[in-house]
């Protein structure tokens, strides 16, 4: 099917890979317990934004040149990793009262949408995953000829990510629903994630490109 084989084997794959917690995973799960659901939500849609981006690299060679270059490599690396941290000390240094605290409805989901899109996007360890990952459902003689295959893989992918990642937002988000009307609960939880972030970034610099 559209130069597609073992369809049903990759299908397992992706939802079993879904369940390993990685830097999505963990990002989304962080939005949703320190700023609430549709936090994650609009997170989730941002990560999936990003995977659609990888997809489409990946499909038309341009994550190839990416692994192939090591300075390009290391410097989108460097900025998902800075972009990480920045967003990792802005919630360390962000105070919250009873007065001021703001709705997400009041807040910009756009934002929140694209900032979860460039996380994902300037991870370079997605796009190491898709070249190694997707090629072995293509078959050889459609890989080189079509981008089809390669974005059907990963539009299926993204589908079931999304999906395993609305299930994180809401049991995440209801785990402590109840504590974020407390300010020094949601400053507490704010730190937390905002150390949870810096993490990632640092996890991120050390991923390699022959990894």
């Amino acid at each position: 099917m559209y130069g597609i084989i073992n369809f049903e084997v990759f299908l397992i794959a992706s939802l079993l890979l879904n369940l390993t917690p990685g830097t999505d995973t963990m990002y989304i799960v962080s939005r949703s317990i320190s700023q609430g659901r549709l936090a994650g939500i609009y997170s989730t849609l941002g990560i999936s934004a990003g995977i659609i981006t990888h997809t489409l690299l990946a499909a038309f060679g341009l994550s190839v040149i990416l692994m192939q270059s090591t300075v390009l490599f290391t410097l989108i690396k460097m900025i998902g990793a800075v972009y990480l941290a920045y967003l990792g000390i802005k919630m360390l240094l962000e105070k919250q009262s009873e007065k001021s605290q703001v709705s997400l409805s009041q807040q910009s989901h756009i934002k929140i949408f694209v900032q979860g899109m460039i996380t994902n996007v300037t991870n370079p360890k997605v796009a190491l995953f898709f070249l190694a990952f997707l090629p072995q459902f293509i078959q050889s003689d459609s890989s080189v000829t079509s981008p089809i295959p390669f974005i059907l893989l990963g539009l299926s992918f993204t589908i079931t990510a999304g999906i395993w990642s609305l299930f994180t937002v809401y049991f995440s988000s209801m785990a402590t629903n109840k504590l974020k009307g407390n300010s020094k609960i949601s400053n507490l939880l704010n730190r937390l994630t905002g150390i949870v972030f810096i993490a990632m970034g640092l996890k991120l610099l050390s991923t390699k490109a022959t990894a």
